[in-house]
């Protein structure tokens, strides 16, 4: 039985397409957590859940292997793929109900995993918030490490109060991921909840080491789609910017239309074919994008307004451990009885 005055720790890995990596990072994971529990850090009841992401491998097929071979491992497996975020907080809205603490991690385990045990050190100590952030990006090429500073950059200048150089490497506590549980948009950012939910935090920093295996589930267009979701979930400042540049080329037609008159009073006018034709395509195109601006807002209050679930688990065997595991308990209780 668990021990009562230990907290239960839920490690919550998603997964997608990791079948290469998922061998070398599981043992790793188990571990550690098991030296958690048998030094008596967190309760014997601590578990891994693993979030498959609609994998086309045979990730679910592994993870079943190690829940088959060890209980510490559980699972959930969602009916197709819903993108990172909804894994996070799929894993973390099943796990929060039985655990106090929760710890998500990349299954590929570029975060560093031997970074688990002063999390919870710093969680005893009052902190219901603990980030892993990287303390360098060597491993990154340039251009990655560039965009990724103008990303924190832009961010910063919107007002959105994010953690620079944090992913999802993180600690929360029960009380955070049930106040978390109350944001209910379609596609939460959650670098960027998070840090507003306003719970004590601090921040732990590592290297981030290099992929061993499989490939980034992060190329290009997806950071940009992460990119945009962040900055469209938090913030009107694109519209305003839309508005601002209107207005401001409205203000250089103005000035320019004086000045074609003042030539044209002077006789010194030119009619010119492609000078028109460049003012045409310049402000057609600024108008196109200031209207997929606005529909970009638009297309995502409709998506909310629908209330469609963020994923559809299709099997969940962490839920199921503690369910047997309380039906043993009443079963137990009532033949002592």
């Amino acid at each position: 039985m668990p021990q009562t005055n230990l907290p239960s720790l839920t490690i919550v890995s998603p997964c997608y397409n990791e079948e290469p990596m998922l061998p070398t990072s599981a043992p790793v994971l188990q571990n550690i957590l098991e030296r958690l529990m048998l030094s008596h850090q967190v309760a014997d009841d601590s578990k891994i859940l693993f979030v498959d992401d609609g994998s086309q491998d045979q990730t679910w097929t592994l993870i079943c292997e190690l829940q088959h071979h060890n209980p510490i491992f559980t699972g959930l497996q969602f009916s197709r793929n819903y993108g990172q975020e909804a894994a996070l907080m799929a894993g973390m809205q099943t796990a929060y109900r039985h655990a106090d603490l929760i710890i998500t991690i990349d299954a590929d385990l570029q975060d560093d995993p031997a970074l688990i045990p002063a999390m919870v050190t710093q969680a005893k100590r009052g902190n219901d918030i603990v980030y892993g952030v990287r303390n360098d990006r060597s491993t990154d090429s340039w251009f990655k490490r560039t965009t990724a500073n103008g990303f924190y950059w832009t961010m910063r200048r919107l007002g959105v109060n994010l953690v620079p150089n944090h992913s999802d490497f993180r600690l929360l506590t029960k009380r955070v991921v049930t106040a978390l549980m109350q944001c209910h948009e379609d596609k939460p950012f959650l670098r960027g909840i998070i840090p507003q939910l306003g719970f004590p935090a601090t921040k732990l920093y590592y290297k981030r080491q290099p992929r061993q295996a499989g490939v980034s589930k992060y190329p290009l267009r997806q950071m940009i789609r992460f990119a945009l979701d962040g900055i469209l979930s938090f913030s009107i400042a694109p519209i305003r910017a839309v508005l601002y540049a209107g207005m401001t080329i409205c203000g250089g037609a103005f000035l320019m239309l004086i000045w074609i008159m003042v030539q044209h009073f002077r006789g010194a006018v030119i009619t010119g074919w492609s000078s028109i034709m460049a003012s045409l395509w310049f402000l057609g195109g600024f108008q196109l994008i200031a209207i997929s601006i606005i529909g970009e807002y638009v297309g995502r209050t409709f998506t909310e307004v629908k209330h469609r679930p963020r994923y559809i688990i299709q099997t969940d065997t962490y839920s199921a451990t503690f369910q047997s595991r309380t039906t043993a308990l009443n079963v137990h209780q009532h033949t002592m009885s």
